[in-house]
């Protein structure tokens, strides 16, 4: 599901499904958790690397499988939620290093991370309308603080996907290379993790609270009554028998 690393004081966790583009299911969710639990009691942790193997995606968002069947009961536990909202509150740095696809809960992901480093091969978007449901792990008050509300509304409202530069312009990523995002995203960790610990742990707690408008809640209601909606269903086996195809 994700494999991990820690090296010189960085961390690195990259979602390992590149047969599904990495797609995020419940185990990935649980995965990831324990990874940062542990992480969190280092103290040799400086920075933490978020990735996607087998170059083509960062995550491709959530996995449509799972989530076709999932109903508002099982959606009201919030297992994405719960691990996003323990990334972005690690007590350490994080940053996305994106190549390719970063789509739906895969973006959501990203912006979760404090810092995101994409190179051209990145496409991101938030097609969540397109299957009958809507970003719920963050998307709808996480992308409005980096892009604006209007960029995020048209982003969220239309469903397409955006290329790189374009996303670039918009102020989504703090860093855009030709390519190798990871080896991007290494050399930011490196000087982050040259300076004292403390202060940017510190830092990083002032910024975070700050910046937070706790709208997660009114995610997890709307979340619930779409996942038992019947056109959500009938739009996800759609697209389900569309990639079989």
């Amino acid at each position: 599901m994700i494999t991990t690393h820690l090296a010189d004081g960085i961390a690195s966790l990259e979602l390992n499904r590149p047969e599904v583009r990495n797609a995020i299911n419940k185990d990935v969710c649980d995965a990831v958790s324990r990874a940062l639990d542990t992480w969190a009691a280092q103290d040799d942790v400086r920075v933490v690397i978020v990735s996607g193997a087998g170059g083509k995606a960062f995550a491709a968002g959530a996995d449509i499988a799972e989530l076709k069947d999932r109903t508002h009961a099982q959606a009201f536990l919030g297992w994405t939620q719960k691990m996003l909202q323990q990334l972005e509150d690690f007590p350490r740095p994080t940053i996305a290093a994106i190549d390719g696809y970063a789509l739906g809960g895969g973006l959501e992901l990203a912006l979760a991370c404090d810092l995101r480093v994409a190179s051209k091969s990145a496409k991101i978007g938030m097609p969540e309308v397109t299957l009958g449901i809507y970003p719920s792990a963050g998307g709808t008050w996480r992308l409005p603080r980096l892009v604006g509300l209007g960029r995020a509304k048209e982003l969220i409202y239309t469903g397409r996907i955006v290329d790189a530069e374009e996303a670039a312009g918009w102020g989504l990523f703090e860093s855009l290379v030709e390519t190798d995002a990871k080896g991007e995203a290494l050399r930011l960790a490196r000087s982050i993790a040259a300076n004292a610990p403390l202060a940017v742990q510190v830092a990083k707690v002032s910024l975070n609270a700050a910046a937070k408008v706790n709208a997660a809640p009114m995610e997890w209601v709307g979340q619930g009554l779409l996942f038992d909606s019947d056109e959500k269903r009938a739009r996800m086996t759609a697209f389900l028998e569309k990639r079989k195809k």
